[in-house]
């Protein structure tokens, strides 16, 4: 007989579950919206609330999330001091026990890749609760700052040491020796006391050394060093950073690529709607710099709404032969004329759809609806007409057009259709109307020169920032989508320096970021260091002579 005992299984003691919200502990990584993981987006895209520290701002978190999701901020009052752990545990429990039932999602968004200490406090207070949470891990600063900053920590060339500068039980003792990396994150004054701490356990003091501040952001700053010289210069300490000791700052030179993209740190200006500008400002982000989005229209529906309703009631009846979209905001107000009258896209059915380019082609196939027709030129309403076919008596069994467009839209395309034999009905679908003026301290960053570039994607683009904000400062890039937009910034008094090759809005991003390789290149082979435009000093203005 076995005298060996059988291995014991411990099942967790746990409150029973209660009627709840799931929690879910989420790491939002270091920065970089980019570095969320698939589950963090997703999570925060169907959660109810989203519990968040100070360190989040509202407005970084929203275009992650619904627009009925609630958040709720760990501080007392509106812009008071932190929580206690023990009351932010108060609050993420009560937060869940709001909601009757775990179909509901709340999401508790933690710095970094997830804050143990608040990690622990709170999924044990949920626990010992019963309301049932999980937990997703995010990215890790201690990775993701290092190689944003070009400096590749190799685990196979030597040992990498992470350390927390929380850590008060480190034995530094085993991290002196030169072909060690060492990666310490943290406070100012602690990150100073853990980088003493390694000095006094016998690292060199000329031991390379990067502080990197911001990390895997549009304004990460890296100060190239060395440990004694940092310790020495303790004015340098004065953020939250990430200190990489060892070779892999040699490398920095050759490797930064985040800091050393064309428009890395820049403040860029778009005039657009909200709803319009999502794929420009993706594409800003992708070259390191942030981008400010100033409505200058406001788009609303018709003031009489009977001629939108005789022309879909015309499609639905077999009226039209084609329907021509000729932007985002048109595809939008049909479909919402569509849902209105219960109507849905098999409404299209034996209809021909025109797009005016890329964009709007892409805005009907959300809708279910592949247009027939996108030119392959200019993205325009000239570009359109060039490639629309003409009228065929034989070809085509009815010879009407439905064009639903803005009511400052211009007879160009509606001329030139009549012109091939199609009759055609101008609809007025949607009204754009001047927005209201931004912010004052919005403004004055426009005239005082604040923003480094600004992006025209339309005529009326520029005219209306012109009337509620006045015109861009000298110093700014003034970039545009095509001609007839630059030739209306000219008419405004601006400087345009970059036009797009093609009417897109990537194409735009693109040029601006070109422009800006071949000012950094000329500045090089003058051997001066290249300023971007917003840090520039304007010239002293020339004093009137008195007669």
């Amino acid at each position: 007989m076995s005298t060996d005992a059988a291995p014991v299984h411990l099942t967790p003691v746990s409150a029973p579950p209660i009627a709840a919200a799931r929690v879910a502990f989420v790491g939002a990584g270091p920065g970089d919206p980019g570095l969320l993981t698939v589950r963090a987006r997703d999570y925060l895209a169907v959660a109810d609330v989203v519990v968040v520290d100070a360190a989040h701002r509202e407005e970084d978190l929203r275009p992650l999330i619904s627009e009925d999701t609630q958040v709720v901020r760990t501080v007392r009052g509106e812009e008071g001091p932190a929580l206690t752990p023990a009351a932010r545990s108060k609050l993420l429990v009560r937060t869940a026990s709001a909601f009757d039932d775990p179909t509901h999602l709340v999401v508790r968004l933690l710095v970094d890749e997830v804050s143990a200490g608040s990690l622990v406090d709170e999924a044990r207070a949920c626990h010992d609760a019963g309301v049932a949470f999980e937990i997703v891990p995010g990215v890790s600063a201690a990775w993701a700052v290092p190689a944003y900053a070009g400096m590749l920590p190799d685990g196979q060339r030597g040992q990498v040491h992470v350390v927390d500068a929380a850590d008060n039980g480190v034995d530094w003792s085993h991290s002196v020796a030169e072909d060690i990396t060492v990666v310490v994150r943290g406070t100012p004054g602690r990150l100073q006391r853990a980088l003493q701490q390694l000095l006094q356990a016998g690292r060199p003091g000329e031991s390379p050394l990067a502080l990197t501040a911001h990390g895997t952001t549009t304004t990460q700053q890296t100060l190239v060093t060395t440990l004694q010289e940092l310790l020495d210069n303790s004015s340098d300490l004065e953020e939250d950073a990430v200190a990489v000791v060892g070779r892999p700052v040699e490398l920095r030179a050759e490797l930064s690529w985040w800091e050393s993209k064309p428009l890395f740190g820049w403040s860029i200006l778009v005039p657009r709607t909200k709803e319009q500008s999502g794929p420009m400002t993706d594409r800003i982000a992708g070259y390191g710099a942030s981008a400010s989005v100033v409505p200058t229209i406001s788009v609303e529906p018709p003031r009489t709404p009977q001629q939108m309703d005789r022309a879909v009631k015309g499609l639905v009846t077999g009226r039209y032969e084609w329907i021509g979209f000729t932007s985002v905001n048109a595809v939008r107000a049909v479909r919402e004329k569509f849902e209105a009258l219960g109507l849905d896209a098999r409404a299209f059915a034996g209809l021909k759809l025109a797009a005016v380019g890329g964009v709007t082609a892409e805005a009907l196939r959300e809708w279910g609806l592949e247009p027939d027709l996108v030119p392959d030129g200019e993205q325009s309403a000239r570009g359109l007409l060039e490639s629309w076919p003409p009228f065929d008596e034989v070809l085509d069994p009815i010879n009407r057009v439905f064009l639903p467009r803005a009511d400052i839209a211009t007879d160009t395309l509606v001329a030139g259709l009549e012109a091939m034999g199609w009759e055609v009905d101008d609809v007025t679908a949607y009204r754009t109307v001047r927005a209201a003026p931004p912010a004052a301290p919005v403004r004055e960053a426009i005239k005082g020169g604040a923003f480094d570039a600004v992006c025209f994607t339309s005529s009326s683009t520029v005219r209306n920032l012109v009337g509620i904000a006045g015109k861009p400062h000298p110093t700014t890039i003034v970039a545009c989508i095509g001609p007839a937009t630059a030739k209306a910034a000219e008419e405004h008094g601006l400087r345009v320096d970059v036009v797009a090759p093609e009417p897109s809005a990537a194409s735009l991003v693109d040029a601006l970021a070109e422009h800006t390789r071949g000012l950094m290149a000329e500045a090089q082979a003058q051997g001066e260091e290249f300023v971007r435009p917003s840090r520039r000093k304007p010239a002293p203005r020339r004093a009137r002579s008195r007669r």
